[in-house]
């Protein structure tokens, strides 16, 4: 009876569906000199010291133990020594994994890493070649309840420091290269951090597209194939496709991680039509999850990373991306009538005053850029039609511009309507922004004011029809006052009431 019950229990700890985790740790050094460190991470530098290592270390088995995944894909783990170390963390805090790999690359300062409770059966390292610091791909086959299933985990090259696409195109041949060599029905997970945008076929920036917009993940992995996202639909009819697991969720909560409050999809879990296929391991539907735990989060909803203040190491804060993480089990896939993948719909401007958020995108063409100035802008589809506020989006926008846009996001703050997440489809020429100005007899937000003249006092304008309250955005160019003024531009904004917004010093000039 004893032997029965040891035979069973294995059963009983893996017949239910596993989690699979990916995570970017940031940065987890140790504090022994190897010449490889980032600057900041050099020990005795930047107080970057064995406390701070320690403290680092608790703070990245918290949050793994509260995230509790069975398989977990790591980034920016330093070397073999401080992976080790981090495991008999894990263990004396109650979160064992029994099993774990690191890359060795050579030269390279961080490496990726994997955790499992799952028997490792195999262990191959996949070799990146463009530079002798590139970051190698690890790929890990584990057994699951008698099945086999491999892991690739990546971290793919940034965006920053000459971050082309290129670079990343770099990774996806050599990934391609080897899937190409599997049997079609191999099951796999490829996951980890891309520094790719689910939908970076429509975001990349122009001056990192060096490939002539041939995105490494979109492409050569056919996360999307003929110009739209492989969806869970059409996933078991596209041989060679994967389907990203951020379609999984709705437009507003696609997000793991933030850079100067632009949300982003870096980090990916991609499933083959193996996932999906109701034999061996299958993925669990609607599973996909970021792990938004309140500590990893700030009061304003900022992920809260590790602390670097004043060239200092803190010893606060977590990562700056969040986990995100699925499901899978041997239970057959089943289908939902969930769909977050839906098309977008074609739209205008005013249809967008209607709406509190996006279920969908909503395509607008011919929008005119009448005002733009740094991270701001302002979009108008018709010369009498409503204008609309750009809150940071504004990548590849130029004042007098006229676009297709498809816009993601929307957002209301303080009673001002704006476009905080958008993505240019078309350029289709340009037009001259004066024909899409308002008067002040008409004051609705958004709108665009030319040429006029008054004086300045305590906040207000004072025209010859009217008193309006004015803002420089620069406070430092604040008039003195009784100022007579001429406003060559103003956006009318909306903070709690109607207000003229001067951006810059050459949109107004102080008469004598």
């Amino acid at each position: 009876m004893k032997r029965y019950l040891l035979l069973l229990i294995p059963l009983l700890l893996f017949a239910k569906p596993f989690k699979v985790a990916s995570y970017n740790v940031e940065n987890l050094f140790d504090a022994c000199y190897d010449g490889t460190e980032y600057d900041e991470f050099v020990p005795g530098r930047h107080h970057w010291t064995k406390a701070i290592v320690e403290k680092k270390l608790l703070h990245t088995a918290e949050v793994l133990c509260d995230l509790d995944a069975d398989i977990v894909g790591l980034q920016e783990i330093e070397n073999e020594h401080i992976f080790n170390r981090l495991r008999r963390l894990l263990q004396r805090s109650g979160c064992k994994y029994g099993y774990g790999a690191i890359t060795h690359k050579k030269g390279a300062p961080i490496q990726v890493a994997l955790l499992s409770r799952f028997p490792l059966r195999q262990i191959k390292e996949l070799r990146v070649s463009y530079s002798p610091r590139v970051r190698n791909i690890l790929e890990a086959e584990v057994s699951v309840e008698g099945h086999a299933l491999t892991l690739f985990v990546n971290h793919w090259k940034s965006k920053s420091r000459k971050g082309y696409e290129s670079k990343r195109i770099a990774y996806a041949k050599t990934l391609a290269k080897r899937l190409s060599s599997m049997p079609s029905n191999k099951e796999y997970i490829i996951l980890g951090d891309f520094n790719t945008d689910y939908d970076a076929h429509l975001s990349l920036a122009n001056r990192l597209d060096d490939t002539e917009g041939r995105i490494g993940m979109n492409h050569l992995l056919k996360t999307v194939f003929n110009g739209k996202p492989v969806t869970e639909t059409a996933i078991l009819g596209t041989p060679g496709a994967h389907y990203d697991l951020w379609l999984e969720l709705p437009y507003g909560k696609r997000w793991s991680h933030t850079f100067y409050g632009r949300k982003s999809t870096l980090d990916h879990i991609l499933l083959p039509p193996s996932m999906f296929d109701g034999k061996g391991i299958d993925y669990v539907n609607d599973s996909f999850n970021v792990f938004k735990t309140g500590y990893l989060l700030s009061k304003k909803g900022y992920i809260n990373s590790w602390e670097i203040k004043g060239g200092r190491h803190t010893g606060k804060g977590y990562s700056d991306h969040l986990p995100i993480s699925a499901r899978f089990d041997t239970k057959p896939y089943k289908k939902s009538d969930r769909d977050y993948a839906k098309p977008a719909v074609v739209g205008n401007i005013g249809m967008l005053y209607d709406k509190e958020r996006l279920d969908v995108p909503v395509d607008i063409h011919n929008a005119a850029v009448v005002l733009k100035r740094g991270r701001y802008a302002v979009l108008k589809d018709r010369p009498k039609g409503r204008g609309i506020f750009v809150f940071g989006a504004v990548k590849g926008l130029k004042e007098g511009g006229v676009y297709n846009v498809r816009v993601r996001q929307i957002h209301t703050y303080k009673g001002l309507k704006e476009i905080t997440d958008m993505v240019v489809l078309r350029e289709r020429g340009n037009v001259d922004t004066a024909l899409y100005g308002a008067t002040l007899s008409n004051l609705r937000q958004n709108e665009i004011v030319q040429n006029i003249t008054g004086t300045y006092k305590r906040g207000y304008l004072y025209t010859q029809s009217r008193k309006i309250p004015i803002y420089f955005k620069n406070r430092k160019l604040t008039p003195p006052e009784g100022s007579r003024l001429k406003i060559a531009v103003a956006h009318i904004g909306y903070y709690k009431r109607i207000q003229l917004v001067v951006y810059s010093r050459k949109d107004f000039s102080i008469l004598e």
